[in-house]
């Protein structure tokens, strides 16, 4: 475990799994801890995760600020802990909601990024939008299954706001949902209300967001999950456009597609990193403390 001091004096907490080139990687939620994450299929049998619980989840602190929540102001928490690391460069991987905090990373550091890894990303920051046609058409792309009339009023309520329902809604983003997806959703159910809340605020214009990711060189992948209500594989592959070296691919599962197709999952990532290790170039400050 890797314990560092942010800009703002808040203590962070970033996990360390496996062994082989660094990846850093970011949970979603958002609001929740690095946990949920696991070993994202088996890539840490060939890759060293760096695993950060976000400001206010996990093991981290929460700040004094709760402004500080704000997607845009957690770029600087990232910025914080590649330093800490040593990194001239790395590999990043964002998932969800943390795909949007990897994205305005990307377009404030764009010399800082190796490879760029997007897990059924927010697309929002970068001027996507998916619209409530196009997120009810991948939701009833599921409508033959068991559980989806009892689960939809779940869904359309925690739509509306009712954060109770979030549990219940959860069918709707793996796939397949069967007792090994239904395991993952319950214990990594728990996230904090307040990061939550104000993570999406005081986000940068679209358009500024954009002209900087035109500047990231390295190579970008965007993963897709089949049956992802949001984003869809047309979405990631609009995404993945923006980038000059970047594409999209699309995987089994839906939101979590490293739980349900795990080799799928892993054998993408790795394939698209490589074997050159990148992701852990380090200046020339020494190895962080445990």
């Amino acid at each position: 475990m890797i314990t560092f001091t942010s800009y703002d004096g808040t203590v962070l907490v970033c996990h360390e799994r496996g062994e082989g080139p660094a990846l850093v990687c970011l949970p979603g939620g958002p609001g929740r801890s690095s946990g949920y994450l696991g070993d994202l299929g088996g890539l840490s049998a060939r890759r060293r995760l760096f695993l950060l619980d976000n400001r206010g989840t996990g093991e981290s602190a929460a700040p004094r600020d709760p402004d500080t929540y704000a997607m845009d102001r957690m770029v600087a928490d990232v910025e914080t802990l590649r330093v800490r690391l040593g990194f001239e460069r790395m590999d990043l991987l964002g998932h969800s909601a943390a795909g949007g905090l990897a994205l305005l990373y990307a377009a404030r550091h764009p010399e800082r990024i190796a490879h760029l890894v997007l897990v059924t990303p927010s697309v929002h920051p970068a001027g996507i939008e998916i619209t409530d046609e196009q997120w009810y058409a991948g939701i009833e792309r599921r409508a033959d299954e068991s559980w989806y009339e009892s689960r939809l009023p779940d869904l359309e309520a925690w739509d509306a706001g009712d954060e109770s329902r979030r549990l219940r809604a959860q069918p709707f983003f793996y796939s397949p949902w069967d007792e090994t997806a239904e395991a993952h959703a319950t214990r990594f159910a728990d996230r904090s209300p307040e990061a939550a809340k104000r993570f999406h605020t005081g986000m940068p214009a679209a358009e500024q967001t954009r002209a900087g990711l035109a500047k990231v060189t390295a190579p970008v992948l965007v993963i897709a999950g089949e049956q992802d209500p949001g984003p869809s594989p047309a979405h990631a592959a609009e995404l993945a456009g923006i980038f000059p070296h970047g594409t999209s691919v699309v995987l089994p599962g839906a939101h979590y597609p490293w739980v349900t197709a795990p080799e799928a999952f892993a054998e993408a990532v790795e394939g698209f990193l490589g074997d050159r290790p990148a992701g852990g170039v380090r200046s020339t400050s020494s190895r962080p403390d445990r």
